[in-house]
């Protein structure tokens, strides 16, 4: 990767939000420096990090330029100064068509299984950790079984999610699969997608940007 200290990337090993900028500062070979923020612990909450970013939220991209939250923002600002091995396609349409299959998955499906949506329905919903799991797996199965289709119906190749080559839709696809096995969602109905994850985890940019191979994945 080519070093770059103007950027500093706050993040969490297991924030799914955060690894899909790892995954796309990985694609870009743009080196940074790492600031966990351990949101078990509650760095998040802290002033000195919501001064970084008032939402208390992974990941923050700090730039020369200036601070810049949420991922696809960040996502969209390296695609615009650095584009070299873009994630987006050429043309209008079909960079439509990546964004809308990227918001899919990362407006319709994250939000409902975020760790704030689960913890509240625990603490504040009286919710099992059954009930919990449950909840996941509802929402997992509804937002994967449209975007199976979707991917069936574009003839997806079983690579990418469009194309021939890494977009943002597969930047979003594999953390939230990532996810999804954590909690032991069962993934059989959705080949297409187990496929291109499978592929996507075989390539450099996605093993470097893993939660395991982050300095704050807790030591064994």
């Amino acid at each position: 990767m080519s070093a770059n200290t103007d950027l500093q990337l706050y993040g969490y090993y297991r924030s799914s939000a955060a690894y899909r900028v790892r995954i796309a500062l990985a694609l870009k070979q743009l080196d940074c420096k790492q600031l966990p923020v351990n949101l078990l612990k509650g760095d998040q909450k802290q002033e000195s990090y919501l001064q970084v970013n008032p939402q208390g939220l992974v990941p923050t991209l700090a730039t020369a330029e200036g601070t810049i939250t949420q991922s696809l923002a960040i996502i969209e600002y390296l695609e615009e100064t650095h584009p070299k091995s873009p994630v987006l396609p050429s043309k209008a349409i079909d960079r439509a068509h990546v964004r809308s299959m990227a918001y899919q998955i990362a407006m319709e499906i994250h939000p409902l299984n975020n760790p704030k949506v689960t913890q509240f329905l625990m603490a504040e919903m009286d919710a099992s950790e059954a009930e919990k799991l449950r909840w996941y797996h509802h929402w997992i199965n509804v937002g994967f079984t449209a975007l199976e289709r979707r991917l069936t119906l574009s003839s997806s190749n079983g690579r990418f999610c469009f194309g021939d080559a890494v977009s943002l839709a597969d930047i979003c696809l594999i953390p939230q699969v990532y996810n999804a096995l954590r909690f032991d969602c069962p993934l059989q109905g959705y080949p297409t997608i187990g496929a291109i994850y499978d592929h996507c985890q075989m390539l450099p940019a996605f093993a470097v940007a893993s939660p395991k191979a982050q300095p704050d994945y807790p030591s064994e």
